[in-house]
């Protein structure tokens, strides 16, 4: 298949880019050998520094983290969707005082450090750990959302509602069935992507007691039985975090492909007549 934006390379663009790609990899290859060397060589692949992880205590630990983590970040993910959808519909409403609260609280929450809301929900109002963590990651990244939401739906084309509008559809109607279908596609990126900042933002918890992923990790870390095993902690530690932000994004991919696939925007492939016949139509006007 041809393309329109750019000619395709020839023999020895294409000879020019397997040198590049060959010799990124070298230095990538070079790079992480040289890491591993300064691991080898502080003595951070010794039995001892990995000795917790055999435990089963030290185990149910970590799980107990992730699934706080998960727990957290479930509420905050869910909670801060609809916020957002709630604020992204008062900034596009008709209302003027309606519009203008709803702007004030995006620009509010989305410019307050989510740090400094957590700390304010869990000292000033006394709110438990998980209370505090989730409440402020709903209220930063619903903020964000708000926006994405706002600029989905504005991002249609204009035609689409007026449409919808002279078939005597209500707003309600042409924001559900029309507008929002249409601007899912283009906003789902932007979603996993602020969905991943408040998986990541989690992490936070650990500096009000809360005892999630992270905060285990830095029990095991702070041990000095195990002569502070703090690498292999990160080395344990991250790759979950990226396995997590990863299934997210394969999430997003899917739904992508589950949209494509819907019936309902699919149309069914009408043959075309055979020389020489005329539809009903054309009897008609020949008639």
């Amino acid at each position: 298949m041809s393309t329109v934006l750019y000619d395709l390379p020839g023999p020895r663009s294409r000879r020019r880019h397997r040198y590049y790609g060959l010799a990124g990899t070298v230095v990538l290859l070079a790079l992480a050998g040289w890491i591993l060397s300064l691991l080898f060589r502080t003595g951070q692949f010794t039995a001892g520094k990995w000795t917790p992880f055999t435990y089963v205590g030290i185990q149910e630990l970590l799980l107990t983290g992730l699934a706080n983590t998960l727990r957290a970040f479930g509420l905050a993910a869910v909670l801060a969707l609809g916020l957002g959808a709630v604020l992204a519909a008062g900034r596009l409403s008709a209302h003027r005082p309606l519009r203008w609260v709803c702007t004030l609280l995006v620009e509010f929450f989305r410019a307050m450090p989510v740090l400094v809301m957590i700390f304010f929900i869990y000292v000033a109002l006394r709110a438990e750990p998980l209370t505090a963590l989730v409440s402020g990651l709903a209220l930063y990244n619903g903020s964000v959302l708000a926006e994405v939401f706002r600029s989905g739906v504005n991002s249609v084309e204009r035609g689409q509602g007026e449409a919808a509008y002279a078939l005597g559809m209500r707003k309600t109607q042409v924001m559900v069935h029309v507008l929002v279908p249409q601007a899912v596609r283009a906003m789902l990126p932007a979603i996993i992507s602020q969905l991943v900042v408040a998986l990541k933002d989690t992490s936070l918890g650990f500096l009000i007691s809360y005892e999630e992923f992270l905060h285990a990790g830095k029990l095991i870390a702070s041990n000095l039985d195990y002569d502070l095993p703090f690498i292999p902690v990160v080395l344990v530690v991250s790759p979950v975090y990226i396995g997590l932000c990863m299934l997210l994004s394969w999430l997003a991919t899917w739904v992508a492909r589950r949209q494509r696939r819907n019936p309902k925007v699919e149309t069914d492939e009408v043959a075309a007549p055979e020389p020489g016949t005329l539809r009903a139509e054309d009897h008609r006007a020949h008639g």
